[in-house]
């Protein structure tokens, strides 16, 4: 019997989702908690390896079942064994073939930003900061290039080993509801800070430092020494993955803003 859960958690007090030593990390949290519910170690496999400090609503991952147990078990049960910055929102089971990560055609990150002259402290770790103000119609119109198939060289972090930086985008949405500005983009994949280098250079177009032309320069280059610096990992959500062959999965779980600006 394999299982898929839906996992939310608080990415401001881990090194990531992946496995490692002596580092605090989502995949360690859950497999320990996954091992004392089930009392046998239990190994995951993710839609998305987050990196640190940033946060997940929809997380997927998979694996096998050491023995039948209602689905709320593995929801309340495991729940019953996790910090409280960590959750299982959901358990489905899938078929023998379902792979958490290579069945997915879709994942769907939002980046959170809080534009105000003064940061907040209640907001810390959960929302990027732009104390400038930011025009969000010219980010918006910046980010439309980026829709399609394209090499995102220019958006990749140096130490990205995918094998290629070719990435579709299905969307891109930039919008603004008092001073909070959500950006959502939804594709077949992505790179290594990639959503992060992108907000970066789109905040660099908000703020007036540069053009909109600039942008897709950016883009044309393939060059990562051309765009901005990596935007803080803070505002940056994995909120949605997409498994057409497996309709009864959930695809989407919205941030705490998300309905408020980034209704379809």
């Amino acid at each position: 019997m394999r299982i898929a859960l839906g996992i939310q958690y608080n990415g401001s007090a881990f090194c990531g989702w992946q496995t490692q030593p002596d580092m605090p990390n989502v995949q360690d949290t859950l497999e320990s908690a996954l091992k004392t519910f089930a009392t046998v170690p239990i190994s995951t496999i993710c839609a998305g390896r987050t990196d640190t400090g940033v946060h997940a609503t929809h997380q997927v991952v998979d694996f096998e079942a050491p023995a039948a147990r209602p689905l709320t078990a593995w929801v309340r049960g495991v729940n019953t064994f996790l910090p409280p910055t960590v959750a299982v929102r959901w358990a489905c089971e899938v078929p023998d073939d379902f792979s958490a990560r290579f069945s997915a055609t879709e994942r769907t990150y939002e980046y959170w930003l809080l534009n105000d002259p003064v940061r907040s402290p209640l907001m810390q770790g959960l929302v990027g900061w732009v104390f400038r103000p930011c025009d969000e119609t010219k980010m918006q119109e910046a980010a439309q290039c980026l829709l399609g198939e394209h090499d995102f060289t220019s958006f990749r972090a140096s130490e990205c080993q995918a094998k290629s930086p070719i990435r579709t985008i299905h969307e891109v949405t930039v919008k603004r509801c008092g001073n909070m500005i959500g950006i959502r983009l939804r594709a077949n994949a992505f790179l290594h800070h990639m959503v992060r280098n992108i907000v970066g250079s789109l905040v660099y177009v908000g703020t007036g430092k540069q053009s909109v032309q600039w942008f897709n320069d950016v883009l044309e280059a393939r060059d990562r020494t051309v765009a901005a610096p990596t935007f803080a990992a803070g505002g940056l959500y994995l909120v949605g993955v997409k498994y057409p062959n497996v309709p009864q999965l959930p695809s989407y779980s919205s941030t705490p803003w998300s309905q408020l600006i980034l209704q379809n």
